[in-house]
């Protein structure tokens, strides 16, 4: 099969599907357009589907003859960022903008549902599209398992377009490729009293410095230097004006982990530090630890296959690369833990990084991905015939 011919063919319609969702970028959980626009092209093509609630889709492709089943994953959601790129197609949605790429994902599954039409006879088994919501917030895939789109799947797979990495190289790795991402949210609480006279009250301020402080030494005192951990605070509000004493002090940020096992001790060492701080300060704190994804974890198997699938579709083979571990954090790691699965990242140049209110991709790093769908789906399917 000639998937990067048949990945051109489609070009023109993935690129204008594209730039419709750019154009009206939708919050995580909130994506109902972006959904209804990619129903009316299952609708064309004649692929069935069932909607998730609230929004996203899973549509099914039926080979012609039996075998396994492959899920394929694009996440649909956007940013609440305000676009600065002065594309033609920018954003319409004012404070929202699709700046981690996830439009051109949707975009390419639509081109690689196109292809696999074309062939849907000749494959040995199942294909599922999960279009999926809220990866942005790391509740979609949550959503997805407990709505049942990974029922009966055998091995998943996704990409993640990035920039500026190399328009058409593809990365992957076995092993940890995307961190834990958890979100903290920590209360402390004081006396306010004048600023004149401290002594007659409990400085939340104070007791709240010290806890940022203090977090950090879960990093460089508690965990082995070779064991990738990042706490960070971003958001510290505390007091209501100059000259009173803070009765009250709120903490938010963000805990990165690659360990599994470090990652589920990490609430109760987190509540000891904050606590125990706080005490010394004579103020009480309270912490919400919500863990929001696992770490991902590509088996090695499942890379090799990739690995030889994008071998196929690039046009040079030095465009296949050793994927690099990185702290973001990947919702897709809810699918990994239940079956067999591959992450990879797809190069799609620009000089601005993704999350970036000027960040652009390069379309003609789409056929690359459609054309890699399409692979792995082949060769995991028809295997020693693909």
């Amino acid at each position: 099969m000639d998937f990067k011919a048949m990945a051109q063919a489609v070009q023109e319609d993935v690129v204008a599907f594209r730039r419709d969702l750019h154009a009206y970028p939708e919050a995580s959980f909130q994506e109902f357009r972006t959904t209804d626009q990619i129903a009316k092209e299952m609708d064309k093509l004649g692929i069935p589907y069932r909607r998730f609630d609230p929004t996203g889709l899973i549509a099914e492709i039926k080979g012609g003859k039996p075998g396994k089943t492959i899920a394929l994953r694009a996440d649909i959601d956007a940013l609440s960022i305000t676009e600065k790129t002065d594309l033609p197609f920018a954003s319409k949605n004012e404070g929202f903008m699709h700046a981690c790429g996830h439009d051109t994902h949707a975009a390419m599954l639509v081109g690689a549902a196109k292809v696999l039409m074309q062939i849907k006879d000749q494959l040995c088994g199942t294909v599922k599209l999960l279009f999926q919501p809220a990866e942005e917030v790391g509740g979609g895939a949550k959503m997805v398992v407990a709505q049942h789109g990974m029922d009966g799947v055998d091995f998943v797979f996704g990409i993640h377009i990035g920039a500026p990495m190399e328009v058409g190289t593809v990365s992957m790795m076995a092993g940890a490729s995307s961190a834990a991402t958890d979100r903290i949210v920590i209360k402390v609480t004081g006396k306010a009293t004048h600023g004149a006279r401290p002594e007659n009250g409990v400085d939340a301020t104070v007791a709240a410095a010290a806890i940022v402080m203090n977090l950090q030494t879960i990093v460089s005192r508690e965990v082995p230097a070779a064991t990738p951990l990042v706490v960070t605070i971003g958001s510290f509000h505390s007091g209501s004006r100059f000259n009173i004493v803070s009765g009250e002090a709120v903490l938010e940020g963000t805990i990165r982990s690659y360990d599994v096992e470090l990652h589920h001790q990490l609430p109760s060492i987190v509540e000891r530090v904050v606590k125990n701080t706080a005490a010394a300060y004579r103020c009480e704190a309270q912490v919400q630890y919500d863990m929001l994804t696992e770490v991902l974890v590509n088996d090695a198997e499942s890379i090799d296959l990739v690995r030889k699938s994008a071998a196929k579709v690039v046009d040079d083979p030095s465009l296949v690369r050793q994927g690099q571990p990185g702290m973001g954090g990947e919702d897709f790691s809810e699918y990994t833990v239940l079956t067999k699965g591959a992450f990879a990242r797809l190069g799609g140049g620009g000089p601005f990084p993704n999350h970036s209110d000027y960040v652009v991709f390069d379309e003609s790093s789409f056929p690359t991905g459609v054309a890699l769908h399409c692979q792995v789906v082949w060769d995991f399917l028809n295997g020693e015939n693909a």
